[in-house]
Order: C-alpha cells, then sequence, then structure tokens
C-alpha cells in the first residue's frame, strides 16, 4: 500500500513558522524526489519545492525561496517543509509529492491544512 501522509499544518500567525512532515510508505523512498505542492480552491496547484533522492540539491518557486527549506531523512522515510514568514496569500492546502522519473512513478498525498490569519 503505497501512502503518502502529510502532518503539521494549522493555524499560524502572519509572519510566523510552521514546520510540515510528510511520512511515505509502500515504495522505495529513496529512489524518489519528493516535492512540496500547494492548492487553493479555484486556483491550479502549484509547485512550491523539490528535494532530489539523497538530499543534496533542492529547488524552490522564487517567492518562498529564503524563506522555505525543503529536506528529507530517508531512514525515516520522510520530507519535510520548513516555512518561514507565512504570508495570509500562503493559506493553503500543502501537499506531498513522489516522483520517479525512471520509471515514471509518482505518488500523491492527501495533504495538510495550511492556515496563515492573524
Amino acid at each position: 500500500q503505497v501512502q503518502l501522509v502529510e502532518s503539521g499544518g494549522g493555524l499560524v500567525q502572519p509572519g510566523g513558522p510552521l514546520k510540515l512532515s510528510c511520512e511515505a510508505s509502500g515504495f522505495i523512498f529513496s529512489n524518489y524526489i519528493m516535492r512540496w505542492y500547494r492548492r487553493v480552491p479555484g486556483k491550479e496547484r502549484e509547485w512550491v519545492a523539490s528535494i532530489d533522492s539523497t538530499g543534496t540539491r533542492a529547488n524552490y518557486l522564487d517567492s518562498v525561496l529564503g524563506r522555505f527549506t525543503i529536506s528529507r531523512h530517508n531512514a525515516k522515510k520522510t520530507v519535510y517543509l520548513q516555512m518561514n514568514s507565512l504570508t495570509p496569500e500562503e493559506t493553503a492546502v500543502y501537499i506531498c509529492n513522489a516522483r520517479y522519473v525512471a520509471r515514471d512513478d509518482r505518488h500523491w498525498g492527501q495533504g495538510t491544512q495550511v492556515t496563515v490569519s492573524a
């Protein structure tokens, strides 16, 4: 059973930090690029950050660069997203994605709600 389960979402004040986790099971986690997306109702899903299979290289959406950090711990089969200086516009469901390009495999989590509001 392939699963990606996000956690760590919740209500946070503008300017505040939040750290999300995504725990994987049912596939070889270390083979996969991991990504975070976010989705707001009525809008297209937006890519936020990605990290390679070893945790060596990361890429970010320009608007979050310098504020968000993606990381992974392969032994724990977990990817993280540390978010700092959050704005209300970043209220969204944050979704974990796993991608193995060589096999054209991809998996999606259900998401965790992040609400940025005073």
